[in-house]
């Protein structure tokens, strides 16, 4: 059996950007990984990834929430540094 650490793994994201993913989408961390796998092998799909985790800043700092919104800030700037297509 597959772990979900692995599915995390083979997405090609760390485990905070699956983490932004399941929160912007509102899905289990599995399909979150799997999901991001097939968006990292899309023409614009590091794009769109990139434009949730955006979205879950502006939402955090819309509810006030500035901590969750600069971790979420860290996990973007990672993604931009790993991931530049």
């Amino acid at each position: 059996m597959i772990t979900i650490e692995e599915c995390v793994q083979m997405s090609g994201l760390t485990q905070d950007e699956i983490d932004a993913i399941c929160e912007h989408e509102h899905i289990p961390e599995v399909a979150a990984a799997a999901f991001a796998d097939y968006m990292m092998h899309k023409e614009k799909g590091p794009d769109v990834l990139r434009e949730m985790v955006r979205d879950d800043i502006r939402d955090s700092l819309a509810r006030g929430d500035k901590q969750h919104a600069a971790s979420l800030m860290v996990t973007l700037r990672k993604m931009l540094a790993l991931h530049p297509e």
